[in-house]
Parts: C-alpha cells; sequence; structure tokens
C-alpha cells in the first residue's frame, strides 16, 4: 500500500471583495461581494515509502495548499487523502507523532531560548527519552554541522543555521514522513549543499517518505528521481525527472567552436537551428532532437571546428516552459 494516498483533493478559499472608497466599505456592510478561488483542483496522486518527491509549481499554484492538507492544518473542499493510513485532518495523535512539515518561511523554535532548549521542549513533546534525545541531536548537530551554535540564542543564528536547526527539530522524533516546504530559501550555495546532502543521506538511511518543494532546481536535480508539477491547482505532470527533457524539450543545445581568424565560406546558421550564440569564434544553436547528428555533420565538414559540445538544455528553462503553458 501507498503511504501517501491523495484522491481528487480539492481546496476552494472565498475571499471578500471589498469596493474602492468609503462608500464601498459602507457598502460591504450590508452587501458584501465574495470570489471563491480554487487553490488546489481535485489532485491526485500516490507516494510509496522511502521515495522523495518533488513537488513543483509557480507561485500559488497550490503547493503549500496542499502539504498544509496532508499536515492536517488544512480541512480539505473535498477529495480524500491518507497518510500512513490516517486521514491528516482528524488529526490523530497516532498520525502527529509520525510526520513533520518544515515550511521555509516559518519558525517553530523560540526566538528568545537557546536552540538547545526548544530541542528539549520537542523531546519532551514527543516523549523521548533522555538518552534518545541526545544520541539523536549529537548524530544530526554533527551531520549538519551546527553543535557549537546549540547554546546560542535563535535569534542571533545566521539564517543558515537557523533551518539547519528547524530541520534538526522536524527530525528529533524520527518521522516517517517529511514535507519539506522550500527549506533552501534563502541559504548561501555551501549551505544549500550541506542541507541537500543531509537530506539525501537521512533519506537512504532512514528510508523516510519525502515530499519537497523547492523553486531551486539543484534541490531537485540532486534529490528527486520523480517529479509532481502542479500548476493552477492541478497536476499536469507525474513522472521520472528524465521523463520532463525527453516529453518537453525537443531540441539539444549544440555548441561549436573554431580558432580565432580562422577562415572559411560565410554560413547562415539560423538554417541549421535557432541561433542562441554567434560570436567572433563561437556559436550555440538549439536544433531539434532528430536533427542533431545531420546538423553537426555538416557543419564538421563546412566549419574548421576546434571543439563541438551537445548538451541537453537545462531542467530549468525546461521546467519554466512548462509553467509558462
Amino acid at each position: 500500500m501507498p503511504l501517501i494516498e491523495v484522491q481528487a483533493l480539492t481546496k476552494a478559499f472565498r475571499t471578500y471583495k471589498k469596493e474602492p472608497g468609503f462608500r464601498g466599505a459602507v457598502r460591504g456592510l450590508f452587501h458584501r461581494r465574495y470570489e471563491q478561488t480554487l487553490a488546489v483542483d481535485h489532485v491526485s496522486f500516490t507516494v510509496e515509502q522511502g521515495e522523495l518527491v518533488g513537488f513543483l509549481g509557480p507561485n500559488g499554484a497550490g503547493k503549500t495548499t496542499t502539504l498544509k492538507m496532508l499536515s492536517g492544518l488544512l480541512h480539505p473542499s473535498g477529495g480524500s487523502a491518507r497518510v500512513l493510513g490516517f486521514v491528516p485532518w482528524e488529526r490523530q495523535d497516532g498520525y502527529r507523532r509520525q510526520f513533520a512539515l518544515l515550511l521555509g518561511q516559518k519558525n517553530q523554535l523560540w526566538w528568545d531560548l537557546p536552540a538547545r532548549e526548544s530541542l528539549e521542549l520537542n523531546g519532551k513533546i514527543y516523549g523521548l527519552s533522555a538518552p534518545a534525545f541526545q544520541r539523536t541531536v549529537d548524530e544530526l548537530t554533527d551531520l549538519l554541522a551546527v553543535r557549537d551554535k546549540l547554546d546560542v540564542m535563535v535569534r542571533e543564528l545566521s539564517l543558515g543555521e537557523r533551518t539547519k536547526m528547524e530541520l534538526i527539530a522536524a527530525l528529533l522524533h524520527q518521522p516517517k514522513v517529511l514535507f519539506l516546504d522550500e527549506p533552501t530559501i534563502g541559504l548561501d550555495v555551501v549551505s544549500q549543499k550541506t542541507v541537500r546532502e543531509f537530506l539525501r543521506r537521512h533519506n537512504a538511511r532512514q528510508k523516510t517518505t519525502i515530499l519537497l518543494t523547492s523553486h531551486y532546481m539543484t534541490d531537485i536535480q540532486e534529490l528527486c528521481q520523480r517529479v509532481i508539477i502542479i500548476d493552477k491547482g492541478k497536476i499536469s505532470f507525474d513522472g521520472r525527472l528524465g521523463e520532463i527533457i525527453d516529453r518537453f524539450a525537443d531540441f539539444k543545445i549544440v555548441t561549436i567552436s573554431w580558432q580565432t581568424g580562422a577562415s572559411f565560406p560565410a554560413l547562415d546558421f539560423s538554417l541549421y537551428g535557432e541561433l542562441v550564440e554567434n560570436s567572433a569564434n563561437r556559436i550555440q544553436l538549439k536544433v531539434k532532437r532528430d536533427h542533431v547528428i545531420a546538423v553537426c555533420k555538416e557543419l564538421l565538414d563546412k566549419v574548421p571546428v576546434n571543439d563541438i559540445d551537445i548538451q541537453e538544455v537545462p531542467i530549468e528553462d525546461v521546467i519554466r516552459q512548462i509553467f509558462a503553458r
């Protein structure tokens, strides 16, 4: 049985539309106008135990709303979901002890206390024994290289250090399911890499099922083999990351360079593909997949090529095209 089962999950928000000015405010006291927005529209998917799934979409697509429903923070307007056999919004104690939600823009640690004291409080809430708590904290702080920051006030930690402490707090009770919403947002490159490596290792060792949203495509490429793309509340793709390129990118990037000053007949390179770059000794083309070999062969015959490079389209560009559609 899948660990996460979602069927036609729907969430609609009803918002008050105020008319401008004082007259509009008075009119609103007696005749209010509301607008309904479908944040999540009949979403269905399953996640197996131990999977690390990327949940992608533009801002306002419904990613965070979906995670909040699966965490029990929001009640759906329709549909059903089961996580670990529980209905999330029933908020049963057995479920709350087996999952964790980490929102990259929300804090769960006490701002004016040292991180250690917040972690100790979480340990008491989850009923962890003193040896189990200390063992877990030691292991996680060593992996994330923040052991020397445990006695520092949370408000005095850097953004990267706070994020790592938040991650430790989320994993303190060793949850079976972890929902991560933008866990690396705002972090520098080094901190992002540390968090990614930690999540990859934790997923491999503990077999924790992770649903991850991120606008950093490096997070998705390095961590997730499967991605779910949601846009305007609906799922538009669910499959392996490599399938996105095969399905939505029907061209490759061909880069050809030659020695400066080399002579050859003038060519209209736009005849071979979409010209991305054209400099004194280098061109870059977008070429249809089924034309790449023929184009490369013809250019090798006509240009004194010094180097040739063929690459897949960057995954960021592919995802951007999907969102644009």
